[in-house]
C-alpha cells in the first residue's frame, strides 16, 4: 500500500470512519510488534507496547502531518518513544539479540534475525552499549532503515547519525569479540555492520 492510500485511509479515519484504522493495523501490525520485540527482548513486553503504539497512534492521528514526515516514519517515532519510556521504567534492558556472522574473508558482515536463537555473546555486547546506540542498531541493521529514515524517527541530523553508526557498530564488535574470547582483529578493522539500503 502506498503512501497516498495510507493518506487516503487516515483522512477516512479522521471523518469517523474509525473501522478502517483496522486497515492501518494489518499493515503495520507484525513490523511494529517485531521492533518492539527487538527493543525489549519479551514477547509479552512487545505486544503490550506494539499495543500502546497503536492506541497512540490512533489518539494523536490527527497531529500526523504527512508533509513532516511519511506515516511510516511517524509510526516509528511513536514506537521509538513507547520502547524508550518502558525501558526506563523498568530499568533492565534486555534486548532480543540478533545473529551477528562474521565472514573470514572480510566481505561485509550481515546482521539476521533468528526468533528462536539466542546468542548470549550477542546479548552481552548489545548490554555494554547505550539504549541508543542499541537503537540505532536495531533501525539499521535490523529494521532495515536508511539514515534519513532514522534520523526522522530520532529527531537526529542523519550525517551524525552515520558517523554514530560507525562508532557503534566498531564498538558492538569490540565488545563482541571480547565475549567470545576472540581478537578484535579477527572480525576485521571497518564498520563492517552496515548493509547498503539504497
Amino acid at each position: 500500500m502506498n503512501d497516498t492510500e495510507i493518506n487516503q485511509i487516515i483522512a477516512d479515519v479522521l471523518d469517523g470512519e474509525i473501522e478502517k484504522f483496522e486497515k492501518i493495523m494489518k499493515i503495520y501490525q507484525k513490523p511494529i510488534f517485531l521492533y518492539c520485540y527487538h527493543m525489549l527482548g519479551k514477547h509479552d513486553e512487545a505486544e503490550d507496547n506494539a499495543q500502546e503504539v497503536f492506541l497512540k497512534t490512533f489518539r494523536n492521528l490527527r497531529k500526523y502531518t504527512q508533509y513532516e514526515m511519511g506515516f511510516s516514519a511517524w509510526l516509528y517515532k511513536i514506537a521509538y518513544h513507547q520502547c524508550i519510556d518502558f525501558i526506563r521504567r523498568r530499568k533492565l534492558v534486555k534486548y532480543l539479540p540478533f545473529f551477528y556472522r562474521d565472514d573470514k574473508d572480510n566481505n561485509d558482515v550481515d546482521m539476521h534475525i533468528e526468533a528462536n536463537y539466542f546468542d548470549e555473546s550477542v546479548h552481552q555486547a548489545m548490554t555494554k552499549l547505550s539504549a541508543e546506540e542499541r537503537n540505532l542498531l536495531i533501525l539499521r541493521c535490523i529494521e532495515d532503515k536508511s539514515y534519513q529514515e532514522i534520523g526522522l524517527i530520532l529527531g537526529k541530523n542523519s550525517a551524525s547519525l552515520r558517523k554514530k553508526y560507525e562508532r557503534t557498530s566498531a564498538k558492538f564488535r569490540k565488545y563482541y569479540a571480547q565475549a567470545k574470547g576472540l581478537g578484535v582483529y579477527e572480525y576485521g578493522e571497518g564498520s563492517g555492520l552496515e548493509k547498503t539500503v539504497w
